[in-house]
């Protein structure tokens, strides 16, 4: 059976090399190619992905009608970057500005009458937006990068605009097609968590070292609702090895915002961490324990429901103490585990460096985890 070919089509010399081909269709913009390896299964991802994305197409097997049958499926990358990445750089603008403003009168304590006057003044709240966007998007360009490595098709980040308390949502990144092996599962996973962490770290010595902040005196004196972000562990650590404040006793000075934008790195990190349906640690957890992830995305709603309730019944806190976030974050968690992290094709067990890798990223995520992140008092 002749390889279906033709001008900027799949390369049909890489695949006949290293895969026998019995029967050939189309499925609207996908190519399918029954037949045999010729090479494992491991190799033949390994042989094909290259030459399969520099002819723009992803790389999916599948298994075929017979228990012997092999099924490759070739489908244009549509996220390949061919130009400028608009719906990206939008949304990117559109942080910039939700964290400058944002930034300007919740943490730089510029009055909104004034910022409505000279929007220009938003400017001066660029370190915080700088922190705060820098964490989030090393996280994601983490996730990029090793996915291009790797030769998955994988988008640029998309950061995602919002109001308080810091002007984003986050951002994320879009994959298609199968993982090839659980070793590109776990090192897509587990390289937005570090090079995230790494990150925060950074900004977070930053901010400690810097300045604190003047709070005016119309603040100080308003009454209404406060919200209180909690040291996480990691950040106490940090401000130690530097022999740096976290808080004063005087009321009118506070930590400079840069440090909100190694809280932010903290917080996102640990609830990317979750064992659970996309979120890097179900992807990572996926790789480093095959189908038994299952087993651990089941317990994770149950375990943020128990520590709402522990929250509320034992410790007496209220909804808007961190109460909330957690029973929100389970039925989240809930939600996502009916969809599961990629299936690789090739699910030979990951090497024992890997497996360390994926402890100590999880150890470091623990750090950064607190029982009551944040709280909404007044």
């Amino acid at each position: 059976m002749a390889v279906m070919d033709g001008p900027g089509g799949p390369p049909s010399e890489a695949l006949e090399a290293v895969f026998y081909v019995r029967e050939t269709d189309r499925d609207g913009d996908s190519l399918r190619y029954y037949g045999e390896p010729l090479v494992p299964k491991r190799s033949l991802v390994d042989e094909l992905r290259e030459p399969f994305r520099r002819a723009g197409y992803r790389l999916e097997l599948e298994a075929g009608r017979e228990p012997w049958e092999t099924v490759v499926v070739a489908t244009p990358a549509d996220g390949r970057i061919d130009g400028i990445p608009w719906t990206n750089l939008t949304l990117f603008v559109a942080t910039v500005l939700s964290t400058l403003l944002v930034g300007a009168v919740a943490w730089y304590y510029i009055p909104p009458a004034e910022l409505a006057s000279n929007p220009l003044l938003a400017l001066r709240a660029w370190p915080f937006t700088a922190a705060v966007l820098g964490v989030l998007t090393t996280h994601e360009l983490g996730h990029y990068l090793i996915g291009r490595y790797h030769g998955v098709d994988v988008s640029l980040p998309y950061l995602i605009p919002f109001i308080v308390p810091f002007g984003t949502l986050g951002a994320i990144i879009r994959m298609r097609g199968q993982m090839p092996d659980r070793k590109t599962l776990f090192d897509i996973g587990v390289a937005g968590p570090l090079a995230g962490l790494a990150a925060t770290i950074v900004v977070t010595a930053i901010g400690l070292s810097l300045d604190p902040m003047r709070i005016p005196p119309s603040v100080v004196n308003a009454s209404g609702q406060v919200i209180i972000f909690n040291n996480p562990p990691l950040l106490d650590l940090i401000a130690r090895a530097l022999g740096q404040p976290t808080s004063y006793a005087d009321p009118t000075r506070t930590v400079h915002p840069v440090i909100i934008g190694g809280w932010v790195g903290m917080f996102f990190t640990v609830l990317n961490l979750l064992p659970v349906g996309q979120l890097d640690g179900g992807h990572m957890v996926r790789a480093m324990l095959g189908r038994r992830q299952e087993t651990v995305a089941s317990l994770v709603p149950l375990a943020l429901f128990s520590l709402a309730a522990y929250l509320y019944y034992v410790r007496n806190l209220g909804f808007n103490e961190s109460v909330g976030l957690w029973a929100v974050w389970g039925l989240f968690a809930t939600i996502i585990a009916y969809n599961g992290p990629a299936n690789p094709a090739d699910e030979t067990p990951l090497g024992w460096k890997r497996q360390v890798v994926g402890l100590v990223t999880f150890a470091l995520g623990a750090l950064c985890f607190l029982l009551v992140p944040i709280q909404l008092l007044g």
